[in-house]
């Protein structure tokens, strides 16, 4: 693999220890991936922040790296284990709560942007089209990709931070134009408007394609953005998608350029999408109610507590979102009305990546694709996937009794 004079004397370890370490980190990488070159980036999304994650071992290594180098390029960090300002208040152990501060004081040392979001397009990290970027979170990686049109591969936490010291990732995969052609042409033959549409599309799309780029032709109504981050968090959760085009919507798919020669079209019709929500269709006494996963926008938060105002909660409810969001709903008075309806805005975290299901919870109701794929499997819990007023609904009642599927 060809390298600069730069990128040699960092491998060469002129630059210091670390920075050598993480070089070789990315030499190693790019041989694997056949790249022909580094290429320079202006941004990392780091994800294996969490404690639950990252354990012992991922906190020494950010540890020692923290002793040794920063950070060179702007960095903001994933979503952590813990609410780091409520964790007592709420409830996590004590021991992995002081664990997972240590770790984000160590990539605070780095020079870390604590943001601890899965949703950082949202906090203020919104790369230009086209640029190259080194971002891990599997949601966040495909909306980049996908809504943003930056490139990025799909990062995991120690190529993010060699990545985040040198500047550099290898020039393969995702980055290159011939690997963002769609293998997939889904035909959608259903209109989507909802958050949970779009997240039942994703599901469908993620689950039938694997990790191949796929595209979506059919969708009239110019999705929100709320819808696209519901859709990528499907895709990348039933599937492995890092890419996805709808036509005539999102920033490479203008046209019809982004179709491979020998793509494959599939239909999402009525029946497909009520064959994907039956995957999550428990009905019943509702134990918790979670939505935000990926992180909540302040719209989702204003409509949430339009939904709770007046109203007495009788499950256990949260809303998830970054520290930067709640800080605008503590000023909207969001936040109040949320509280005084006894549910929870709780940041920095979400189920997925903290000590949750240790309170004995039974089943899950969310409006999260991701969510209600990942909960069967990490605590043995049942879920239903429905829309956010069926949420709000549900954990008001204490009960889900389910609906009638589209059609």
């Amino acid at each position: 693999m060809y390298l600069t004079d730069e990128e040699k004397r960092m491998l060469n370890g002129e630059h210091g220890e670390i920075v050598q370490k993480c070089m070789k980190v990315l030499v190693t990488l790019g041989e694997i991936y056949d790249a022909e070159r580094m290429i320079e980036i202006s941004s990392v999304h780091s994800p294996g922040v969490s404690y639950r994650v990252a354990g012992d071992a991922g906190l020494n290594y950010v540890k020692d790296a923290s002793s040794q180098g920063c950070f060179k390029i702007p960095t903001t960090l994933n979503t952590v284990g813990i609410d780091t300002e409520g964790w007592k208040k709420i409830g996590f152990p004590t021991d992995f709560s002081l664990k997972q501060l240590e770790l984000i004081d160590a990539y605070g040392k780095l020079g870390s942007i604590y943001t601890n979001t899965c949703t950082p397009y949202l906090v203020g990290s919104i790369p230009k089209f086209g640029e190259h970027v080194a971002w891990g979170e599997s949601s966040a990686v495909a909306f980049v990709n996908s809504v943003i049109g930056a490139r990025t591969n799909r990062e995991g936490g120690p190529s993010a931070l060699a990545a985040a010291v040198t500047g550099r990732v290898p020039y393969y995969g995702y980055h290159l134009d011939s690997s963002r052609k769609s293998k997939f042409l889904i035909q959608v033959e259903v209109e989507v408007k909802s958050d949970r549409d779009y997240a039942v599309l994703g599901y469908y799309a993620g689950h039938s394609c694997g990790k191949e780029v796929l595209a979506f032709d059919g969708i009239k109504k110019c999705p929100t953005m709320e819808n696209l981050k519901a859709l990528s968090a499907a895709v990348a959760s039933s599937g492995a998608v890092a890419l996805y085009h709808i036509l005539g919507v999102t920033p490479e798919a203008t046209t019809m350029q982004v179709i491979d020669d020998k793509v494959e079209t599939l239909k999402f019709g009525p029946n497909e999408y009520r064959k994907t929500v039956e995957k999550f269709s428990y009905t019943g006494e509702v134990d918790f109610v979670v939505i935000g996963c990926p992180h909540c926008s302040i719209i989702e938060i204003r409509q949430a507590a339009a939904l709770l105002k007046g109203k007495r909660i009788e499950s256990d409810m949260w809303i998830c979102t970054s520290r930067q969001v709640k800080t605008l709903a503590d000023k909207m008075g969001y936040t109040k009305t949320i509280e005084d309806a006894g549910a929870q805005i709780v940041c920095d975290t979400c189920p997925v990546l903290c000590p949750t299901l240790e309170r004995g919870y039974r089943n899950i109701i969310t409006n999260s694709a991701k969510l209600a794929h990942y909960a069967p499997g990490l605590w043995n819990v049942k879920t239903a996937l429905i829309e956010t007023e069926d949420c709000i609904k549900a954990a008001i009642t204490g009960k889900w009794r389910g609906e009638h599927w589209r059609k």
